[in-house]
């Protein structure tokens, strides 16, 4: 089942770069959260992702929000990814991808590839918007400025 505007996010644990278990719940009801599910770390798209949330993070944190980037890359692969880009914040791995099938990302390039798709959660952890496209840079404007919607 493919999360909607207006659903709540599941609970759901994994862990982080550090290798530290990250726990939904202890989020939900603290601040709004941007959570992107990506295809692969170190690769073209996924890098510019990732640093294009990096150079925005301010952004989001000014405004309250907390960026989760997931993938079903390795704990080792997100820590080495985190630490060559200087990626400020939060990169959970989902390597049995449970979390992705949790929230029922599709999969983009006919099947071929994990799907990219950006949630804004509010702090009560309900879906404020899905974006969903493979075109990388097109996800941080729009979730900028669901947040900026958020918190008026």
């Amino acid at each position: 089942m493919e999360l909607k505007v207006g659903d709540k996010i599941p609970n759901f644990t994994a862990k982080d770069a550090n290798g530290v278990e990250f726990k939904s719940q202890s989020f939900v009801g603290q601040k709004p959260l941007v959570i992107y599910f990506y295809p692969k770390d170190n690769t073209p798209g996924c890098t510019t992702q990732a640093c294009s949330f990096r150079d925005q993070y301010e952004d989001f944190k000014d405004l309250g929000a907390e960026v989760i980037g997931i993938s079903s890359d390795s704990v080792a692969s997100h820590d080495k990814f985190s630490s060559q880009y200087k990626l400020p914040f939060i990169l959970l791995s989902d390597s049995d991808k449970k979390i992705r099938k949790l929230f029922g990302v599709p999969t983009g390039m006919f099947g071929l590839l994990p799907g990219r798709v950006t949630y804004v959660i509010d702090k009560n952890g309900v879906v404020q918007m899905v974006f969903d496209s493979m075109l990388a840079g097109k996800h941080i404007p729009k979730a900028l400025d669901a947040i900026k919607k958020l918190v008026k």
